[in-house]
């Protein structure tokens, strides 16, 4: 980390009187010539400016802290503002004898009155005059004005009298809390002492609990607009949750309620305690050096942490690798553990803010709490009340005398649907040393631990509360590792912990039936898992090996097994924990990346399953993981693969114990098919060439509405001379679907990617199916630039891909190339390294190639281009992302219709395929604007 520097005086980076010995010398040269005072004026101050700001930012980079370089550049801009006013109404329009009409005032108010001011803020001026406007402080406020915007600020401003001040701030609370953090800066001093009282004696008084309730609403507002988590991996350091606005919100109410004639003096009122007021000066420190360092960084008022921002921020802020731990992973975590220590503040001052009110305004503040002023009310179990709806202690004695309590707290507010009251929540936030070794392995700890994770009612809002207080990660240590833990990729849109409740909370609606329509087999086959305990545990320990030793899946079932131990789970519960943690992914793995339709894949896939329980928790567990990853990650294709593969391996264990799972696998194949023939040709007679010419393997592919849509594609494609396509957007899907149907060929996949890609659109999956008469059904999954369905917002667009799709499949000349467009700066902050595998065993007839590196347009173009050149038939392609990455599987043969098994020809393809992936990879933005880049985390 830099070193901390001392704090420099204001005179040492910009002296005032210098300032302005120099503006009064360049008027004096410049009598008679307004333009020239002006234009000599504003190159003078902005000299002073840049000056000041140019060593804000060296000493920021050099250790000096967040609020220091905040209050100098806000000091630095006082100087700025405040000799140009000097300048302007004794050099430019000097009232020669000023009338009592004629006086001003000039106050920084808003963020600027707070003297605390990120590098590229907006400012806030008010102008503030006795009576109405006259001629001469309208001439000087323009100036200034044209001044300032000369000199690059962004100014909001407003010219006022103390009337209409006090008049629009009883109407209006932006205003209200604008004119609260008012500071003078210059002009006229009765002016801003009469303002100061008329605002204390007829705006604030009486109106305290009015203002907290405009405020808490206007929070909750923001943090719905800028995002609701604060464990999203993209921050924003101004308006998000635990974020430098919710610390505004504390200082203002804290103000209007205990008026102070300087900010800081809140912290002398006893507002907050000891530990309270250093965790709110750490946390103000740490957000105002990282938006300072956004500012510098961007050269614009940047408010999100994004991507590709964030590894050269870390290494600004002094953060570097440690074993295993990236420096950007470091610093994020530092950032969320601080917005985590934001959110305790927020819940401690509620409770403060509380209890005074209703003892001191019995009519104030309760009116606008649910249900009024709380009521109690006796529990049944001692040391707990009943406050308002919310679950309340007796004291912190109860949990020195049974630190247990720490645990029952939270299974009780779950039983009975309960919030946790403030008080509760920040005693509980100062007991955390009370969890100890005994305590966890105490059994009444654990089994209320337990019980509240299997079967609470509302199991991912109570774990959170648990996590936010640090009761979590304290009883379960191995989760602990994991809080506030960020993964660098752009797959993972919540920090690991927020991302594993999240898919706990999955698993919770899915036991309740509430996701009944999302995943109706997920939803079907809970009934039937015999250990619901230890699929909650699973599922709360599944990422406990992300940033361990000897790989996350490994390091996650020794992390489960030590866990599971310690809360007293039995011996073979203990085991199926482990086994579901180590083989979470393997689910997804193979649905995604490998041919469900493969007898061979789903051989594999059942011997290391083994069992139908284990394949009914690995089911929701995958579900509820994919779910949990981010907005959009789930899609219909992805639920369709998993069915598929699940049908497919239960059919195997039906065939039972010694049986052929390979031939298992076929007869279900030619069960469904069989089903599926007869349903097509009852309803459509005319389908029959269709049917008999495709694969069994295909029928378990699709509904059955979509085998009939299929079925008519594939007659138009043979009417209009060899091809046809229709594209659709389904209710609720995140892709379009096209379907293409036309004569196979070496090369057909390629110039389909090719002509999606230079229409803009981009594939996030395909499955390729070829008939025994060489016909080929290729259905793509396609999202335009936004990420959203491609023609969701405009139909032709999704025709007109169609119409270029069936060119293409009818082999006229492609004359277009990939779209390329501006490359995505967030996606290139990650250094990503490509590999390529080559697999003989994957598949019974086929090798299986799989190709990762840097998702970008075009890319699934190249590789299969890549393959036809190399001389080889895509019979299936299975293509999946993640975030920056994209990880596409092809199942390919040689022109004899085998294997690739000659070795200098599998080296050749890796070569080339490889040389497809690193394309670009060097000229990212990241490195052309000098950012530092980061490893990407893998996106698991």
């Amino acid at each position: 980390m830099p070193r901390r520097l001392r704090p420099t005086r204001l005179e040492h980076v910009v002296d005032g009187h210098v300032l302005r010995a120099r503006l009064s010398a360049a008027a004096l040269d410049s009598i008679g010539n307004e333009a020239e005072q002006r234009s000599r004026a504003i190159e003078i101050l902005k000299q002073a400016l840049f000056r000041g700001r140019m060593i804000a930012k060296e000493r920021l980079e050099n250790g000096a802290s967040g609020v220091e370089t905040a209050r100098l550049l806000s000091g630095v801009t006082d100087e700025v503002i405040t000799a140009l006013y000097d300048f302007t109404t004794v050099h430019v329009f000097r009232a020669r004898n000023p009338t009592e009409g004629e006086r001003l005032c000039l106050l920084a108010v808003g963020g600027y009155g707070r003297a605390t001011l990120a590098p590229f803020s907006d400012i806030d001026l008010l102008f503030l005059r006795p009576y109405k406007q006259t001629p001469h402080a309208e001439s000087v406020i323009e100036f200034m004005l044209y001044a300032l915007w000369d000199l690059g600020f962004k100014v909001g401003h407003a010219s006022r009298t103390i009337e209409e001040c006090v008049r629009l701030s009883k109407e209006d609370f932006t205003i209200r809390t604008s004119i609260l953090e008012g500071r003078r800066l210059t002009g006229d001093e009765r002016l801003a002492a009469d303002l100061k009282k008329r605002f204390r004696d007829d705006v604030m008084k009486g109106t305290g609990a009015q203002f907290v309730a405009a405020k808490l609403k206007e929070r909750d507002d923001r943090q719905a607009r800028a995002g609701a988590s604060r464990y999203m991996v993209e921050p924003n350091v101004k308006e998000g949750k635990g974020g430098l606005r919710d610390l505004h919100t504390l200082m203002w109410i804290a103000e209007y309620l205990h008026p102070v004639d300087r900010p800081e003096d809140v912290f002398k009122m006893e507002v907050f305690s000891s530990r309270e007021t250093k965790a709110f000066i750490r946390a103000f420190d740490f957000l105002h050096a990282v938006r300072a360092h956004l500012h510098f960084t961007t050269g614009r008022p940047e408010e999100r942490l994004t991507f590709d921002l964030q590894p050269e921020i870390a290494r600004r802020m002094g953060y570097g690798d440690r074993g295993d731990a990236p420096a950007v992973e470091r610093f994020m975590r530092r950032y969320f553990l601080i917005a985590k220590e934001v959110g305790a503040l927020t819940r401690a001052f509620s409770a403060k803010l509380e209890a005074e009110h209703f003892k001191n305004e019995p009519k104030g503040i309760s009116r606008f709490l649910p249900g009024g002023r709380p009521k109690r009310k006796a529990l049944d179990v001692e040391g707990f009340y009943e406050d308002g709806g919310r679950l309340n202690i007796e004291g912190q004695e109860i949990f020195e005398a049974d630190p247990v309590n720490l645990i029952r707290l939270f299974k009780i507010a779950d039983e009975r649907d309960l919030d946790l009251h403030p008080d509760a929540f920040t005693e509980v936030t100062r007991s955390l040393q009370l969890i100890t070794s005994r305590v966890r392995r105490d059994p009444d700890a654990c089994r209320a631990f337990l019980d509240l994770l299997a079967r609470g009612k509302r199991s991912y809002r109570t774990l959170t509360l648990m996590n936010d207080a640090g009761v979590l990660g304290r009883f379960v240590p191995e989760f602990g590792r994991i809080v506030a833990q960020m993964q660098f990729n752009m797959y993972h849109s919540y920090t690991v912990d927020e991302h594993t409740l999240r898919a706990v909370g999955v698993i919770g609606d899915i036991a309740a039936g509430r996701m009944v329509d999302d995943h109706p087999l997920a939803v079907s086959i809970m009934p039937l898992i015999e250990d619901r305990e230890a699929l909650f545990l699973a599922m709360l320990l599944h990422d406990t090996g992300k940033g361990g030793v000897g790989g996350q899946e490994k390091a996650g079932a020794r992390s489960a097994r030590s866990a599971c131990e310690r809360l007293g789970v039995d011996r073979t519960k203990v085991e199926l924990v482990a086994w579901l943690v180590e083989n979470h992914l393997v689910m997804s793995d193979f649905a995604q990346k490998r041919d469900v339709s493969d007898p061979g894949t789903v051989a594999a896939f059942a011997r290391i399953v083994e069992n139908p329980e284990r394949l009914r928790l690995l089911l929701v567990i995958t579900v509820a993981d994919i779910r949990a990853v981010g907005p959009g990650v789930w899609n219909g294709w992805k639920g369709q693969l998993l069915r598929e593969l699940y049908n497919a391996t239960e059919a195997v264990f039906r065939g039972g114990r010694g049986s052929d799972a390979a031939a298992n696998v076929l007869r279900h194949q030619e069960n469904v098919a069989e089903n599926a023939r007869a349903v097509l040709l009852e309803t459509d007679p005319a389908a029959m060439g269709w049917v008999a010419a495709m694969e069994n393997a295909y029928f378990s592919a699709f509904p059955q509405e979509d085998l009939l849509e299929h079925a008519v594609l594939a007659r138009r494609a043979a009417i209009q001379g060899g091809a046809a396509a229709e594209g659709r957007v389904r209710p609720g899907q995140n892709a379009a679907e096209i379907v293409v149907a036309a004569k196979d060929r070496r090369g057909l996949f390629a110039d389909l990617a090719l002509t999606i890609s230079s229409l803009g659109g981009n594939v996030v999956g395909a499955r390729v199916f070829t008939s025994r008469q060489g016909q080929a059904l290729d259905v793509f999954y396609v999202q335009d630039v936004t990420g959203a369905p491609l023609g969701c917002e405009n139909p032709r667009a999704l025709r007109r891909l169609a119409d270029a799709l069936e060119a293409a499949g009818k082999g006229d000349a492609l004359t277009m190339e990939p779209r390329r467009g501006a490359e995505q700066s967030r996606a290139a902050a990650f250094a990503i390294a490509p590999s390529v595998t080559v697999d003989n065993e994957a598949s019974n007839d086929a090798t299986v190639v799989e190709a990762s590196g840097r998702d970008r347009p075009g890319l699934l173009h190249a590789l299969a281009k890549t393959l036809a050149e190399s001389g080889l038939s895509i019979q299936s392609a299975h293509i999946d992302g993640y975030g920056e990455r994209a990880v596409d599987a092809f199942y390919v043969q040689t022109a004899e219709g085998g294997k690739i098994t000659d070795t200098r020809k599998v080296n050749a393809l890796k070569a080339d395929l490889l040389a497809a992936l690193e394309q670009n990879e060097a000229t990212a933005p990241a490195a052309r604007a000098g950012l530092r880049r980061a490893r990407a985390s893998v996106a698991r």
